[in-house]
């Protein structure tokens, strides 16, 4: 990734202030990260408590959005939903921000929601990335996340060595929306891989087929993949109800923006609902 030279973090310029928003399950080890990368953080949250995930690394807590904004160079949001991105900057903080502050979305949603921001902060002299990840709350805590950006190429630029600091990997795909593009054909093809792996151990339980050996040497072997190793590990008995409802949501947002395009993915939404589908009973199978 970084040939020829050393990551962008190891020179960037960490004299930048971090705002932050969003200090959930995914939010709170980016924004640890950035900390302890040695930028400036300053955090705000609608409810204190949240503040205790960064409690460990220095920081600023703001009473409100505006002192948050009036004090950033880059403000970074991880929050759920598109709406409730397009709400925060309505709602004040876009007027807030300096001239010159980068706003980056880090949460997933559809490309035309990401146009949307970047036209709302640019009325305000506001740049706009949108950067999801990928790699989830464990990559998050090991820093090893895939980021994808969509922007003006000097504002990726700008803010590369931020995202290095939770990042194995920072791609800039294009203009806004492209990384929300990317990561929806990430997220896609991996429950897609979900879908083949539930058909091909189906088919090895109707043989009765010890299923925890096969599944250790397909993680091994020329059929491993990122659905694989993650079973078990990423994915649990615990948490894969909880799972399979975000990847539904996720193909909702898929489907939205392939209508919104007009690409032919309809058979290609199918697939992947049935490996979201499926991924409950998938675990039940090989935990019995």
């Amino acid at each position: 990734m970084y040939p020829g030279g050393p990551r962008a973090s190891e020179t960037g310029d960490k004299t930048l202030s971090i705002g932050f928003i969003g200090l959930g399950d995914q939010g709170a080890p980016l924004a640890t990260a950035i900390a302890e990368a040695g930028f400036p953080l300053h955090v705000w949250a609608r409810r204190p408590a949240s503040l205790d995930a960064v409690a460990g690394v220095a920081h600023t807590a703001h009473d409100s959005v505006a002192g948050l904004a009036a004090a950033v160079d880059v403000l970074a949001l991880c929050v759920s939903e598109d709406e409730d991105v397009l709400d925060l900057l309505t709602d004040g903080l876009a007027a807030a921000l300096r001239p010159g502050t980068v706003v980056v979305n880090h949460g997933t949603g559809v490309p035309s929601a990401a146009a949307r921001m970047a036209a709302l902060c640019a009325a305000h002299d506001v740049g706009f990335l949108d950067a999801p990840v990928s790699g989830g709350h464990a990559g998050a805590v090991s820093r090893t996340l895939t980021t994808m950006v969509g922007g003006p190429a000097a504002l990726a630029e700008r803010c590369t060595p931020v995202f290095e600091a939770f990042s194995a990997h920072v791609h800039h795909l294009g203009d806004v929306g492209s990384g929300q593009l990317a990561k929806l054909f990430n997220n896609t093809l991996m429950m897609m891989n979900q879908a083949n792996l539930e058909e091909v151990l189906a088919v090895a339980a109707s043989l009765e087929v010890d299923l925890a050996s096969l599944v250790a040497v397909l993680k091994n072997g020329s059929a491993g993949s990122f659905t694989l190793s993650a079973l078990g590990e990423a994915i649990t008995a615990e948490n894969v109800e909880h799972l399979s409802k975000v990847e539904l949501l996720d193909m909702d947002l898929f489907a939205a923006a392939m209508a919104e395009r007009g690409a032919p993915a309809d058979a290609v939404t199918a697939r992947a609902v049935a490996g979201a589908e499926g991924l409950v009973e998938l675990m039940k199978t090989l935990t019995k």
